[in-house]
């Protein structure tokens, strides 16, 4: 195989329509866009718009409340740690701690700390040290012989 004969598959590149250019295209004189009227004009967002009558959106009550200080927990499942040390990217002798979370990639970032839950088995005894844990995940640690720490996050009361 040559340079000049690589190719895409059949169908995969679609050309894209250009509107506009003429009655050749398809898409020409009026672009697809009707005769007249407010959604033939440009810089129109119609979106949510009934027609002068009041929207739904506007119709409906207010509910709910988003807390300002709210914590926000990078989640990660007992299964994946136990995969993570099975593959030898996470010593399970050692304790492991939030930063060996991030630092191995099975966490992307801290957030306001680290919380795991129970999903998948653990087989390893295990040593974790991290913000918060569901009672479950903290029992399935437990009855593999391991331990898991909860520390409280900074600024929780």
């Amino acid at each position: 195989m040559k340079l000049n004969e690589l190719h895409d598959n059949p169908g995969a590149a679609k050309k894209r329509m250009r509107v506009a250019r003429g009655p050749g295209s398809g898409k020409g004189k009026t672009a697809g866009r009707g005769i007249k009227g407010q959604s033939s004009r440009s810089g129109v967002a119609l979106a949510g718009y009934e027609g002068g009558q009041m929207p739904l959106y506007r119709r409906l009550p207010k509910r709910g409340f988003t807390k300002p200080n709210a914590r926000h927990y990078a989640v990660v499942n007992l299964g994946l740690i136990q995969k993570f040390v099975d593959a030898g990217k996470l010593d399970g002798k050692k304790e492991i701690t939030e930063e060996m979370l991030v630092a191995c990639g099975l966490v992307r970032r801290k957030l306001d700390g680290i919380r795991v839950l129970a999903k998948g088995a653990v087989t390893a005894k295990l040593k974790l040290a991290v913000t918060g844990a569901s009672r479950p995940a903290i029992a399935a640690v437990e009855k593999a012989g391991g331990s898991l720490s909860v520390t409280m996050a900074p600024g929780a009361e």
